[in-house]
């Protein structure tokens, strides 16, 4: 592939990670959450509405892991990823779009909408990350895939900007009230997310893939031996499989953090505009540290940078157990913003050079089940201690086990030997 034509391909593959970001700033991280905590769930106690949040990305996630990796291997088999991308961000952008119906009290309507668009978030990921071994030259990796964790920052944070202008300057922009903002700044999400999708879709070529003539019956259950055969053979890529429950620990936290941090603030008595612009901050703190992360590794190694990331982690939890003023959400939101997109860029990455090219679909399916059945157990840890104890606090400490135990067992990730093994696999396809 020519340079300029690599170069477009890249750039036209991280311009989905700006497309998507839109719905994890303001949807799954700033805005919802507070409306849900003070609009959708009016009449519920503020730690019920919590609670009530937390199950709800819950099920989102358990839904979206359970379909991820019949999916991938689908997508892999049928040489169709670009395509199953598309049909996950259509139904993500319509159900997402649609939360400018939630009104005062409609905490339901307003659980299953974002249950919705979450599967279709969560869905269009798997495909789009099995997309960047084949988009990215093995030198490039690290970079290309930090360079769509900035480009999102980037994207998502300057929706959220516009967001925030709507909410704050409802009444000199003739918007009605604040919550109708709110509403109407949900479907801007799904005109940003359907335009910005338009690149990866028409200059991303399909990666090759050897052609299959079976009907639809016959595919799919070819997808389910092929699934049985790599769950079956997982021992032979026995460091992929330790990197994946280390993610799956690690993640948990991190996904955690990005779910529950405003309605924890709200919980606690921040205000909104604190919260949505301490999110803000996040977003653009976040460009410049994506990409030095993705330049770490060729000074300490991959593994080494993210242990630094994990170590920030645990000293958000530990500082957010005594969170109490608006300033302390901004500092933590800062430091957030050091280590976010670096540390799942380079979880991506390490993956992406561990896998099998021709299973690419299927494995990102597998990585994306673990960081989804991660992200069940997490929200729902959150919001079963709160709604126990009558306060987050102690939920937000608990994340300490994650950050530790995923760093523990990362150590015990043989990087080169996961390459060797995934080079002999393409040897033999």
């Amino acid at each position: 592939m020519k340079d300029k034509e690599y170069q477009r391909t890249i750039n036209a593959w991280c311009m989905y990670d700006w497309a998507n970001s839109a719905f994890a700033t303001t949807i799954m991280a700033a805005v919802l959450p507070t409306f849900y905590s003070s609009v959708a769930a009016a009449g519920l106690e503020r730690h019920i509405a919590t609670a009530y949040w937390g199950y709800t990305s819950s099920i989102a996630l358990l839904i979206a892991a359970v379909l991820a990796p019949t999916l991938g291997a689908l997508a892999d088999l049928l040489g169709a990823k670009k395509r199953f991308l598309a049909v996950f961000a259509i139904l993500g952008i319509f159900f997402t779009s649609l939360l400018v119906l939630v009104s005062k009290g409609d905490w339901l309507l307003a659980s299953v909408l974002y249950v919705l668009g979450e599967i279709g978030f969560s869905g269009s990921i798997v495909f789009y990350d099995s997309l960047l071994p084949h988009v990215a030259r093995p030198e490039d990796i690290d970079y290309v895939s930090s360079k769509g964790y900035a480009m999102g920052y980037l994207g998502g944070g300057i929706l959220l900007a516009v967001n925030i202008a709507m909410i704050l300057f409802w009444d000199k922009l003739g918007l009605g009230s604040a919550e109708m903002a709110s509403r109407w700044s949900f479907l801007s999400v799904g005109i940003w997310w359907a335009i910005f999708t338009i690149p990866v879709l028409r200059y991303v070529p399909e990666p090759p893939t050897k052609p299959v003539s079976v009907d639809k019956t016959g595919a799919l259950k070819a997808t389910f031996a092929r699934l049985g055969s790599t769950v079956r053979d997982i021992r032979r890529y026995r460091e992929l499989a330790t990197f994946i429950v280390a993610f799956w620990l690690y993640n948990d936290g991190i996904g955690t953090i990005i779910k529950m941090a405003t309605i924890y603030g709200t919980e606690i008595g921040i205000g909104q505009t604190d919260l949505i612009g301490a999110l803000l901050l996040t977003q653009f703190v976040g460009i410049p540290f994506s990409l030095l992360f993705g330049k770490l590794p060729k000074r300490i190694g991959t593994k080494r940078s993210i242990f630094v990331a994990l170590a920030v982690y645990t000293l958000i939890s530990v500082l957010g157990f005594f969170m109490s003023k608006a300033w302390h959400f901004w500092v933590l939101a800062a430091m957030v913003g050091l280590v976010q997109g670096g540390s799942q860029a380079l979880s991506r990455s390490l993956f992406g050079v561990m896998v099998p090219k021709a299973k690419t679909a299927e494995f990102y399916g597998f990585y994306d089940i673990s960081s989804k059945f991660a992200g069940v157990i997490g929200p729902a840890v959150f919001a079963l201690v709160g709604q126990l104890t009558g306060t987050s606090r102690l939920s937000i400490l608990s994340l300490i086990v994650f950050f530790v135990a995923g760093a523990l067992i990362l150590t015990r990730v043989n990087e080169a030997e996961g390459i060797r093994v995934a080079q002999a696999e393409d040897a033999l396809a």
